[in-house]
């Protein structure tokens, strides 16, 4: 199985823009089974002027945004694992879905913990899927959510080959990859963190998507590239 890991720059609601990169990176190859991209990249995790109010960007999982990723999976007949703004009974979530290679849903994430500033999106009360692609069992985390994992998602880390881990990083020192490393350690596991880059907004902790190896090693991404890991 080959995952592959996108670092993505900061965007600000520009969808369209940041799914034809996608595809542009895609088609250049080489083909892969499943593609993560960093937490809330297609709408912008926060805007130039600071404003980390997303709800603009709302929409149901059969929305336009949804519906343009899992057309992008279907064409290159590959596992897409994107960021949505979910609106849901009532709701808002700092979500990630992922769409197989006939553009069919595979799993929704639902964020369990919401950093500080996303003050509009609620919880999510469902542990992270634990799914099979190619015979591999995956799992995902995004961002914040890291801090807590090891407690309240021991069971799927437990049985899980390999965590996604999708972020937007704002840490100085970045504690990221070690932290990254002593879970894969911990729990026996692969990681494949897409996180965000110097974009439109330019904070400390962006950049260095890496790959973690079940002893703890990190391979880091060169600038906005691509990483594959192979299993």
């Amino acid at each position: 199985m080959r995952v592959t890991v996108l670092e993505l720059a900061a965007s600000w609601g520009a969808p369209a823009t940041v799914l034809a990169e996608i595809d542009r990176r895609l088609a250049a190859g080489p083909p892969t089974d499943l593609v993560v991209v960093p937490e809330a990249a297609l709408h912008g995790y926060v805007s130039p002027e600071g404003d980390f109010d997303l709800t603009r960007f709302a929409e149901p999982l059969d929305g336009p945004t949804a519906r343009a990723c899992a057309e992008l999976a279907a064409k290159h007949g590959t596992h897409l694992v994107a960021s949505l703004v979910l609106a849901e009974a009532g709701a808002l979530y700092n979500a990630m879905t992922c769409f197989g290679p006939g553009g069919e849903p595979v799993f929704v994430y639902r964020k369990r913990h919401p950093w500080l500033p996303e003050t509009w999106a609620t919880a999510g009360l469902q542990p992270p899927p634990l799914v099979v692609i190619a015979g591999v069992a995956v799992t995902i985390a995004v961002c914040y959510d890291l801090h807590f994992i090891p407690r309240d998602a021991a069971r799927e880390l437990a049985a899980a080959d390999l965590l996604l881990f999708p972020s937007a990083w704002v840490e100085r020192p970045d504690t990221r990859v070690p932290r990254l490393a002593m879970l894969a350690r911990r729990f026996d596991l692969h990681i494949a963190n897409a996180n965000w880059a110097r974009g439109v907004v330019e904070v400390h902790g962006q950049g260095g998507s890496c790959t973690v190896t079940p002893d703890g090693t990190a391979t880091i991404a060169a600038a906005l590239g691509r990483l594959d890991l192979e299993l």
